[in-house]
């Protein structure tokens, strides 16, 4: 078991790459959040398809007037279309937070309370390094725990079913030995239950930024769509790639992003602006999911969302369906030559759903 804990909790972030495109570069690549919080399966072969625009040689010549009429006008562009029910915002947000111990021992203690609605939490006192692990048969989500008794809450994002939840201690190297333990059975109140709240890899509160800004932006939506479509609009018109960021976390593992940060410094990393988007979608009551995972070419580590509203949207380079979980991009969103490639879906292999 430890030698299998030893390569699960190894590993570090992948560079951010250049892919080059006819009108430039963007850096689209970037770590998505090191192997240290991720889980062990192994992801399924990641597709090859160049997702990279090919230049266009389109030219056109306004053609001639050959009357006096006054040309016709220039077409409106299209607008992004939308449907669904109206927009019923919560009044208010549940903040999950340890309450009273499930299991403590070796100075280290477990909050399984909120299991079944889709979080559960860890603190301990330790002077070496520690894991929190959430287990669900062969899988197993590995987060960084404080040692100085900063409680973190996890997703509990492996569906309903039996799971084990650990702290985890440093021995030696990178092998761990279990200090802390409970196992349970987990009947999820909902599927969306996890994404619908914060956690150590999409955290905000009552008074974050990221959630008054969410609701501002959303204040006029007619349905889901239109809200998911205001905030993604606007992260990626406001929110600039960070190169220098990603490439001093090249060599670094266990990053974890802060919506709010990443809103006021205007710039961050793929994993940065999915868990921005996550932060403001869930606080208005959309299921979204943080994914990190692959994009080809060159299997870049990466991270995106996925929402599940109940209408549409359709725009340019965007395809959210009613009642199924729906890919979006803010980070190649926040490229227009890589807008068409948001939605489809072709380039992306999913590998940790947060």
């Amino acid at each position: 078991m430890l030698g299998k804990l030893k390569h699960l909790i190894s590993g570090k972030w992948a560079l951010a790459l250049v892919l080059a495109i006819s009108a430039g570069s963007f850096l689209a690549g970037c770590g998505g959040g090191g192997e240290d919080s991720q889980p062990t399966a192994d992801p399924a072969p990641s597709t090859t398809t160049d997702p990279t625009p090919a230049p266009s040689n389109e030219t056109s010549t306004p053609s001639e007037s050959t009357t006096d009429e006054a040309p016709d006008p220039e077409p409106e562009a299209e607008k992004p279309q939308t449907t669904g029910a109206a927009f019923n915002p919560p009044s208010s947000l549940t903040i999950p937070s340890f309450g009273t111990a499930t299991a403590e021992e070796n100075g280290a203690a477990i909050d399984a309370s909120g299991a079944n609605e889709g979080w559960v939490a860890a603190k301990a006192v330790n002077d070496v390094r520690l894991k929190f692990q959430v287990i669900k048969g062969e899988m197993s989500y590995n987060y960084d725990l404080p040692g100085d008794g900063t409680p973190i809450v996890c997703p509990v994002n492996m569906g309903s079913g039996s799971y084990t939840f650990r702290v985890m201690q440093n021995t030696t190297d990178s092998n761990y030995v279990e200090i802390c333990s409970v196992q349970m059975d987990v009947s999820l109140a909902s599927e969306f239950a996890p994404f619908l709240l914060p956690s150590v890899i999409c955290d905000y509160s009552e008074s974050s930024a990221a959630v008054k800004k969410a609701k501002e932006l959303t204040a006029n939506a007619a349905n889901e769509a239109d809200a998911v479509a205001a905030i993604y609009d606007w992260v990626c018109a406001n929110i600039s790639y960070d190169a220098a960021k990603a490439e001093d976390l090249s060599d670094k593992s266990g990053y974890l992003p802060n919506p709010d940060s990443t809103l006021s410094s205007g710039t961050g990393i793929c994993f940065d602006y999915s868990a921005l988007v996550g932060a403001m979608l869930r606080s208005v009551g959309i299921p979204c999911q943080v994914i990190t995972g692959y994009v080809s070419p060159n299997d870049l580590y990466h991270a995106w969302n996925m929402v599940y509203i109940d209408g549409s949207w359709q725009a340019v380079g965007i395809d959210v369906r009613a009642n199924t979980w729906s890919r979006v991009d803010s980070t190649f969103g926040a490229s227009p030559s890589y807008k068409e490639y948001v939605g489809d879906g072709i380039n992306y292999t999913d590998r940790y759903t947060y």
